[in-house]
């Protein structure tokens, strides 16, 4: 290989799966055993963050953070958190580029893990697992932005 053919690949963007990890799990059921001898007829409530660090030279950890709410009848049936988390190795990604991958891509990978674990949990707490719908991180990552752009905007006009 000549000299050049490696100087151009060297700066290819390179993304690479380091680790995937259950960071921090939490289930309640504050109203068992009496929930259960109600009709199940759950409203569910799912929440979602994400959260990005650095934690070494181009090593990124990222944080997917479920919180699904359950009530059944009016009254509380279960809460889960599920913190899912990544180590991802990324080169050659700068400015929107990178907060494109730290804030859509990696989640998208995250989620069917973090899906699978509160449908588990859930089911390990005596109720139906919960089948949550996939989410589309591309459009929560540009909302996220529009909403950015838009309060500095707002803090430019002060």
């Amino acid at each position: 290989m000549s000299e050049e053919n490696a100087q151009s690949q060297a700066n290819q963007p390179q993304f690479a799966i380091q680790r995937i990890y259950l960071k921090d799990l939490s289930f309640e059921s504050p109203n068992s055993p009496a929930v259960f001898s109600k009709a199940w007829q759950p409203e569910v409530g799912l929440e979602i963050n994400t959260k990005t660090r650095s934690v070494g030279d181009d090593l990124y950890e990222v944080v997917l953070t479920l919180t699904v709410t359950v009530k059944s009848d009016g009254d509380s049936a279960f809460l889960i958190e599920a913190q899912q988390a990544g180590l991802f190795l990324i080169k050659g990604l700068e400015g929107g580029q990178m907060q494109h991958t730290l804030g859509a891509f990696c989640p998208n990978i995250l989620f069917p893990y973090a899906r699978e674990t509160v449908d588990s949990l859930a089911n390990r707490g005596g109720f139906p697992a919960l089948g949550l719908a996939p989410v589309n991180f591309d459009a929560l990552f540009a909302e996220q932005m529009q909403k950015q752009q838009a309060g500095e905007k707002a803090e430019q006009q002060h």
